[in-house]
C-alpha cells in the first residue's frame, strides 16, 4: 500500500532508538503505513513481523474504521483510495499489478465491499466476481452464483455482504440476497470450500413477539415506496428470516405521515434520497434551487432502524442536528451513498455532483449516545475520474 504524500519517516535515524520506543511509535501508525515500514529495512521488518507487534497492532486495527473509493479513468489505472479517520489523508492502493495473473484489466473492475483485508471487485466484461487480498497480495476468481455470472449492475451494495474470519486466516464468506421465483434466498460462498450454498429465507411465524438482539447480518431485498423487505440471519448465515419493515410515519417533528421515496423525486419541492445498509435506512431530504430543475440543496438526514429479527417497522432514531447540518450542507445535482454499522456506530458517506465537481462526505451516529459526528476529508481529486464503488470497512490486520 503507498500514500499519496509518498513519505517516510528516516530509516537510520529510528534505527538509533531502543526497539521499545520504535515499537510504540510504529504502533501510531495505520495499517497501510506499518505495511510499508516493513519493506524499509531489516530491522524494521523484524520489529513488525514480532508476534507481540503484531498482536497489539491488530488489536488497535481490528477497531478502526476504512471509507474506500475506487476511482478510474477509461482506458487508464484505476486506483482504491482508503481514508480513515486516525490519519490525515487518503492512502493510494494500487492493485493493477495483482490483477496481471488473471488477466483483467482494474479499469474494467468495480468495487463491490470489502472486510477485513479481503476486497471484492466484479467486472462488467467477464461478469465475474475477483477477491483481492491486499494484505497477502493474491487474488482470485470466484466461481459464478447458482444465480450465473452477474454484471455491474446487479450488485446492490444494501443487499450483499463480506464476514470475514476466523481471526488469523484469511478466509471470508461473501453472501447476498435476491427474490428467486418470488421468494427470497440467500446465496452464501465460502472461500474455505468455494462453493456456494442457498437457502431460502422463512416467513417469521413469531408474531407479535420482538427480538431484543440485533446482531444479526440484514441482507436488503426489496426497498418499496411503503414496505421493505430484509433477509436476516445470524453470522454463519444460518436459519434467516424474512423481515417487513414498513415506514408508518415520520419522526423527528410532527410525527407527520409520509409515503417512502426511493430514490429522488424531481417534481416535489422536497426530494428524499433513503441510503440502506446493514438493517439502518438514512433518510437525506433536499430542496429545489433554480428555475431548471437540476440544482439540489440538502435539508436534513434522518436515521430509521429496524428493531431485532422481527421488527415490523422501521424505527425513527435520530435527526442530524443543525450544527452537522451546517458542515456538510452541499448545492448539487446527482448523490448516491452508503451505509454502515458496526459497534452501534452507523457510518454513512455521501458523494455528491454539482457540474462535474465531486465532493465526498463522512458522518456517523453513535446510536448509543445519539451524537453525530462529522469526519473532515481531504481532496480525493477525483477530477477527471468516474467513481466506480464506494463503501466501509475495518479490521486490516497483519498476517
Amino acid at each position: 500500500m503507498e500514500d499519496h504524500q509518498n513519505s517516510a519517516p528516516n530509516a537510520i535515524g529510528l534505527c538509533l532508538l531502543p526497539s521499545e520506543l520504535m515499537q510504540n511509535i510504529f504502533l501510531s501508525l495505520v495499517l497501510p503505513e506499518i505495511i510499508r515500514l516493513k519493506l524499509v529495512s531489516k530491522s524494521f521488518s523484524d520489529i513488525i513481523s514480532d508476534q507481540s507487534f503484531v498482536r497489539e497492532c491488530n488489536s488497535r486495527s481490528s477497531s478502526t474504521a476504512w471509507l474506500f473509493v475506487y476511482k478510474k479513468r477509461w482506458l487508464r489505472d484505476a486506483v482504491l483510495h482508503g481514508f480513515t479517520d486516525r490519519s490525515d489523508r487518503w492512502f493510494r492502493i494500487p492493485i493493477t499489478e495483482l490483477l496481471k495473473p488473471i488477466r483483467l484489466h482494474s479499469e474494467d473492475l468495480y468495487f463491490l465491499t470489502a472486510s477485513g483485508n479481503v476486497f471484492l471487485f466484479a467486472s462488467n466484461t467477464v461478469r465475474e466476481v475477483i477477491a483481492v487480498n491486499l494484505v497477502t497480495m493474491t487474488v482470485k476468481k470466484i466461481p459464478p452464483s447458482p444465480l450465473g455470472p452477474r454484471g455491474t449492475s446487479s450488485w446492490r451494495r444494501s443487499g450483499m455482504k463480506l464476514v470475514t474470519g476466523p481471526p488469523g486466516s484469511s478466509h471470508f464468506r461473501f453472501m447476498f440476497a435476491e427474490f428467486v421465483e418470488n421468494r427470497p434466498v440467500v446465496f452464501v460462498y465460502s472461500s474455505i470450500t468455494d462453493t456456494w450454498k442457498a437457502t431460502e429465507a422463512a416467513e417469521d411465524t413469531n408474531r407479535g413477539q420482538e427480538e431484543e438482539d440485533d446482531k444479526g447480518i440484514f441482507l436488503n431485498v426489496i426497498n418499496g415506496r411503503r414496505e421493505s423487505v430484509l433477509v436476516a440471519c445470524t453470522g454463519a448465515c444460518e436459519s434467516p428470516v424474512v423481515v417487513r419493515p414498513r415506514l408508518e410515519r415520520g419522526g423527528g417533528e410532527g410525527e407527520r405521515d409520509r409515503e417512502m421515496r426511493v430514490g429522488f423525486s424531481w417534481g416535489n419541492v422536497i426530494d428524499r434520497l433513503h441510503v440502506y445498509g446493514d438493517g439502518y435506512m438514512m433518510i437525506v431530504e433536499s430542496e429545489g434551487g433554480g428555475r431548471d430543475g437540476r440544482k439540489r440543496v440538502m435539508k436534513g438526514i434522518e436515521m430509521w432502524g429496524v428493531k431485532g429479527r422481527t421488527g415490523r417497522e422501521w424505527q425513527f432514531i435520530s435527526k442530524a442536528p443543525g450544527e452537522v447540518m451546517k458542515k456538510i450542507e452541499r448545492v448539487y445535482g446527482v448523490m448516491m451513498g452508503c451505509l454502515g454499522q458496526r459497534n452501534g456506530v452507523i457510518r454513512a458517506s455521501l458523494v455528491t455532483n454539482w457540474e462535474g465537481v465531486w465532493d465526498i462526505m463522512w458522518i456517523s451516529l453513535d446510536s448509543n449516545t445519539n451524537l453525530w459526528s462529522w469526519i473532515p476529508l481531504p481532496d480525493c481529486k477525483m477530477k477527471g475520474c468516474n467513481l466506480a464503488g464506494i463503501g466501509f470497512s475495518s479490521g486490516l490486520t497483519l498476517p
